[in-house]
């Protein structure tokens, strides 16, 4: 999480200073007028607004390199999520700005100065001047397609937050935002002021575009994640009506590298569908070459999927994601499954019992809404097989798993990490009261499994 409120905060921070090391007067112009300090708004919170944009598309890569400096895809994907929400805040500020300021002038709120003579003409290299004539001309162009752009793009955005959108549709129209990127690229490259191409700035700026464009052009191909894509079938189908779940196997070919436990992948069921990202619930076996899935139904994807999936099937697999995988220096570990949250622990369980343990004392909290005596009864004997204490919490029965039952039932939880996969509040709550009971924040390791 430290990585990610570095580039959350960091990024935006640092384009505000090289931008103010350009225009140290940018916003506070002398005199002070409202058209002086919308001039250099308007050019900041386009930056700012390109910026997080910018992020958006390299993060959709899914690079390995991201995924390791941020500790795992769905990290990455968080910050996908505040680096959308901040594009969507400075775009419309930028647009505010441009388009509001035209409609002030049109109702008499604003007097529009008289325009002085435009920058940049005579005395400059022909080749120079000839460029500032041409961008000069693309500008009225370049102002329409950007507020179009920006409308589709708002529109798109704020229905990407909306977790009720069908999750088929948003996976479909979410990806065209490349292609409203690549029309702001074009618009960024008219608009930018033209004598800070030279600055610091401005080189940022060229290789924000640049790579900017790499990664959409590398999303609308269809390249995003290719080298770990592979055809794969369902091997075994089930579903709980108790825990309203789906668990299916998939055989997976020689190509798939193994997993670790924790560890998740995208899987494609048909041709129209999109990939839908789901945490392993098995530990990798060489030999038998199997993929264990848990779903619950939590949408109208999840909900279709027993009717969808059948045995036989040739499905696409993708993977493996994550950085959830328990590895870390402590001798005691406190394992935390709020209800479909289980599911990492299940492929760990089976990791440990298949190589005998790995030294540390483990403590598995299952707190659950739902209670099936099958699963449960699978659940206990996996956690014996693997010296794991169990702690069941059925939320009806048992009331709610908290920070003082916790600690209660874990007296060594001082030298303890935690590992959290569960509902986010419940998650933010157990952490909070953690922390202030003193453990370390470098110990509490959550998996922030939501992809949009």
């Amino acid at each position: 999480m430290r990585n990610i409120r570095i580039a959350l905060w960091g990024f935006p921070l640092a384009l505000l200073a090289l931008w103010l090391l350009a225009e140290p007067m940018g916003l506070f112009p002398q005199p002070f007028t409202y058209f002086g300090f919308r001039g250099g708004a308007v050019q900041l919170s386009g930056v700012l607004a390109m910026g997080a944009m910018t992020a958006c598309m390299v993060l959709a890569t899914r690079a390995r390199v991201l995924e390791t400096l941020f500790g795992g895809l769905d990290k990455m994907y968080r910050l996908h999520k505040w680096m959308g929400i901040m594009a969507l805040v400075t775009g419309t500020l930028h647009w505010w700005l441009a388009k509001g300021t035209k409609w002030m002038v049109r109702w008499g709120w604003l007097e529009r100065p008289q325009r002085g003579p435009r920058p940049g003409g005579g005395g400059g290299a022909p080749s120079v001047e000839g460029l500032q004539a041409w961008l000069r001309g693309q500008r009225h162009l370049v102002e329409t397609v950007g507020e179009w752009v920006f409308y589709a793009a708002a529109i798109m955005l704020i229905l990407a937050l909306i977790k009720r959108f069908p999750y088929k549709i948003f996976a479909k129209t979410h990806k065209w935002i490349a292609v409203g990127y690549l029309l702001l690229v074009w618009h960024s490259f008219v608009l930018f002021k033209f004598q800070n191409w030279g600055q610091p700035i401005g080189l940022v700026m060229l290789a924000m575009l640049i790579v900017g464009t790499i990664s959409a052009l590398w999303t609308l191909f269809g390249r995003t994640g290719a080298s770990r894509k592979l055809a794969a079938s369902v091997s075994s189908i089930k579903y709980s009506e108790p825990l309203r779940t789906t668990f299916f196997s998939l055989a997976v070919p020689k190509g798939w590298p193994g997993h670790e436990a924790g560890q998740f992948a995208f899987v494609r069921a048909g041709e129209g569908d999109e990939p839908h990202p789901y945490t392993i619930a098995s530990a990798w076996d060489d030999k038998k070459r199997e993929l264990q899935f848990a779903v619950r139904v939590l949408g109208d994807y999840t909900a279709r999927l027993p009717k969808e999936l059948r045995e036989g099937q040739d499905v696409q697999v993708e993977g493996p994601y994550g950085r959830f995988t328990f590895e870390d220096g402590t001798l005691h570990q406190i394992w935390i499954g709020g209800g479909i949250g289980i599911t990492p622990f299940l492929a760990r369980l089976q990791q440990l019992a298949a190589k005998g343990g790995d030294g540390r004392s483990i403590d598995l909290f299952h707190s659950t809404r739902e209670e099936d005596p099958e699963f449960l009864a699978r659940l206990q004997q996996m956690a014996d097989a693997a010296g794991v204490r169990l702690h069941v919490l059925i939320d009806g029965k048992d009331g709610f798993l908290n920070v003082e039952r916790l600690l209660a039932a874990v007296p060594e939880w001082r030298q303890a990490s935690v590992w959290f996969c569960g509902p986010a509040g419940f998650g933010d709550k157990l952490r909070e009261g953690l922390l202030a009971n003193g453990v370390l924040p470098g110990r509490w390791h959550q998996e922030l499994f939501e992809m949009r």
